[in-house]
């Protein structure tokens, strides 16, 4: 499984590649829809992509409580530690 560190460092990635965010207004603390200026389109398109990073599907009752970059963190290292217990 990822570690956090490096959940938060495909997640930068990608809201720099997909949305052309500066890179230093990226923090955990950074709110995606106010500071970050996403869209719930934006929104789609970021789990889209987060999707086939984890090859698990993000439930969208799940995504809708996400407000910040580390939230989005959170939400992926559930994701990952549901699928990775064993049977």
């Amino acid at each position: 499984m990822a570690s956090r560190d490096e959940l938060y460092q495909k997640l930068t990635e990608y809201l720099v590649e997909l949305f052309e965010i500066e890179p230093g207004k990226i923090t955990p603390d950074a709110k995606l829809f106010e500071e970050l200026d996403l869209d719930s389109i934006d929104a789609v398109d970021l789990v889209v992509k987060l999707q086939e990073y984890t090859g698990r599907r993000v439930k969208p009752e799940e995504f809708k409580a996400v407000r910040t970059v580390g939230d989005v963190v959170d939400c992926l290292e559930r994701l990952l530690k549901t699928h990775d217990l064993p049977a």
